[in-house]
Parts: structure tokens; sequence; C-alpha cells
């Protein structure tokens, strides 16, 4: 079960701006439930009789009796409730009967609940991309195939024997079962959503007044992405098992060979010491009006492992100003750039390793960064270093 929270939900005011046939309709399943709560629900046609007040009270205070479907719904509807979420909805319907069936005047949480009574997959889906707006770190893998095989997208049988596969892995890690595969395709790459669970966990809840223990199994979604020009993956995941498990199963469902992608993509940091302010050149990138380097790591090794960090809100002013030239000695092992997106008035972090790893605040700041990175020679030649 997803772990739930009803913040955004609860309050009446934001249950009063959901249609009242389809607020009724979305909890009508949980009659009983409701009224073991003390409220009764109303005919879906009577236009009094609906407490909001109650309602919201009850929707705020989940117990152990609150039906584990109803606390889904829930948490879903809650979360997709926002501007992006509405956005997000409107575009995944598009051309449906859906689309047509539901009204100009939806409001967000109205159009979610909709969706919802409907075609809960749907929200299912938005969602889980929803979710990946936050900070990630990937590790990049690449194959060693030349050329790179044409990429035909994987069909339903594809991808429930890749969740079968992933389930017996998670299942053995005590993870549980119940993996879903969502296909996300973009213009230059594919997406892969990966939804499971987490080891049980415990929590001390307050249930009636009184305290409690909740034992439940947290929900994480994982993102591999595939870019099939340079044949090419980038994993999401909290722990190594869980990337050699993307990236050896990905290889075998998507290519058919569990060590298509056999080899470590490298990143190298160099560039910065070799053409200094030049390497943050980004004019012909379009989506990025400015990169300023604001950290590097410096490793120098010896018996106690010493390594430097020099931070700065702009590194290569600051050397200017100070007239001095960029570190000679040591391996650059880390850098943080502060990027200006044109779709963004705030900068954001980027942090690159000279292993495979970067991580970024936004899952579709991806393609646009290695675009950059490329042209800026921070891609170390083909990623000819072999997994393992």
């Amino acid at each position: 079960m997803a772990t739930l929270n009803v913040r955004r939900f609860s309050k009446p005011e934001v249950l009063r701006r959901i249609g009242r046939r389809h607020l009724l309709a979305f909890l009508a399943p949980h009659e009983a439930y409701f009224k073991t709560r003390g409220v009764e629900l109303p005919p879906a046609l009577a236009e009094d009789g609906l407490n909001y007040g109650e309602l919201g009270h009850i929707l705020l205070t989940p117990d152990s009796s609150t039906p584990p479907d109803l606390a889904e719904a829930l948490f879903y509807v809650n979360e997709i409730s926002t501007p992006e979420g509405f956005d997000a909805i409107q575009e995944a319907i598009t051309g449906s009967e859906l689309d047509v069936e539901i009204g100009e005047d939806a409001a967000f949480a109205d159009l979610a609940v909709q969706v919802w009574n409907k075609a809960p997959e749907v929200i299912e889906k938005v969602h889980a991309e929803q979710r990946l707006w936050s900070r990630k770190t990937f590790e990049y893998f690449k194959t060693g195939a030349d050329p790179v095989p044409p990429f035909v997208q994987p069909t339903e049988e594809t991808l429930a024997a890749l969740g079968a596969d992933l389930d017996e892995w998670f299942a053995k890690k005590r993870r549980g079962k119940y993996t879903k595969v969502h296909v996300v395709p973009r213009a230059d790459y594919v997406m892969f959503i990966v939804r499971h669970g987490k080891p049980y966990t415990r929590e001390s809840v307050i249930d009636k007044g009184e305290s409690a223990s909740q034992y439940f199994r947290p929900e994480r979604y994982d993102v591999v992405v595939y870019n099939p020009s340079i044949g090419e993956i980038r994993i999401n995941a909290e722990t190594k098992g869980e990337r050699e498990l993307y990236r050896a199963k990905f290889g075998l469902h998507v290519f058919g060979d569990s060590e298509f992608f056999d080899r470590r993509s490298r990143f190298d940091l160099e560039p910065l010491r070799r053409t200094g302010e030049d390497s943050l050149l980004c004019e012909d990138i379009e989506g990025i009006e400015s990169v300023k380097l604001k950290e590097v790591q410096i490793f120098y090794g010896g018996t106690q492992k010493d390594y430097d960090i020099r931070r700065s809100e702009d590194f290569f002013a600051s050397l200017r100003e100070r007239e001095r030239t960029f570190p000679a000695g040591g391996k650059l092992t880390r850098a943080k750039f502060l990027i200006k997106f044109a779709d963004s008035k705030t900068p954001r972090t980027i942090t690159l390793s000279s292993g495979n790893r970067a991580q970024f605040k936004r899952d579709d700041d991806g393609e646009i960064i290695e675009k950059w990175l490329g042209l800026r020679g921070f891609i170390a030649g083909n990623g000819n270093g072999r997994h393992g």
C-alpha cells in the first residue's frame, strides 16, 4: 500500500472544488466504511446531505480500518491534484473518450477524480512520471555493439516478462512482488519507470488517539533511460544490486542479451584544466542560457588519501579576480555546475563524477545536459571500460 498523505485532499474547501457527483462516485465503493465512521453518503443525485466538514475529518485521520484501496486512491488523487498534474493528465487522455466526456470546467482535483473513476491506471502512470522531478543520481552504461542495433518498442508481453524477472529478484531480496514497468517515449530517448516495493518498515502512528505501530511496505520508483542513438542507458536506483539488476534484465528483455550493456560510460573532468572557462560554453545548446563552475574536488592520494574541495559562486571568476590559475596537480574526481536553463528563473545544480555517475535535480534535464557534456568533451571516448 502506498504511504498515505492526504494533507492536500482533506480540507473541506478542496473537497468542494470537486464535482459533487464525481466525488460521490469516487467514495461510493467505500460507503460501508464511511458509515462506520459516522458519515452517511447521500445518493449521487441528491442536492444536499453531504457533510464536507465530517468527510474532511475522516480523510485527515485514517486509521487501521481505512480500506487499503481507498487509501491508495486518495494517495494518488492527492499527489496529482496540482497544476503540473492537471496538464499531465490532460496530455495523457488527449484523443480518448475520457477527454470528450470530461467538461472544460474541470478543476485540478475534479479532473483527477473523474479520470481515476474511469481509468485509475492513467493516474498511476502520470503520478509515476511526476515523481521523477526530484534529485536524481544516475549511473551510465553503454553497449559495445557496433553498429548500435535499432530500438524496437517493447511489447506488453515483453514488459510482462521483464516485470516477472524483476519480481523474482525483488521477492528474493524481501521487497515483495507486483512490479510495474511504465514506458514513456520521448523525442530522443525512452524512459522506463519501474515501480516496486521496498522492505517492510514500521512507523509510529496515532490511532484513535493512542500511539500505535503501522507495519507496511513502502513503494519506490526507479528510472531507466535509454538513448537509442548511442546505445546508452542511465539508471537511477537506490542500491548497487538494483542497478545491476536493471542493467542485465533490460539488456536481456529489450535486446536479447543480459550483457548488452557491458561497458561503463566514463566522464572526464580534464576539459576544465585543458580549455578552462571555454569548457563551460553553451551557446550551441538550445535550452541552456549559462553554465558556471561552483565546486571541484581534487584527489591527491598518498597514504592519507588527501583531497581538496574548492568551492565558490563562480570558480573561474574567482580565479580571474585573484589572478590565479586552475589547480594543476591531482586528479579531478568531482565537479558541480550551476546551470541556468531557459525554462526556469532559478539555476539548477548538476554534479558530475569522474566515474560513471551524474546527479541532477530533474530527470528531464538529462537530455540537454548530456548534449552539453558531449560537445564540451566531458564524456570520455566511447565508454570502453568493461562492466564488472
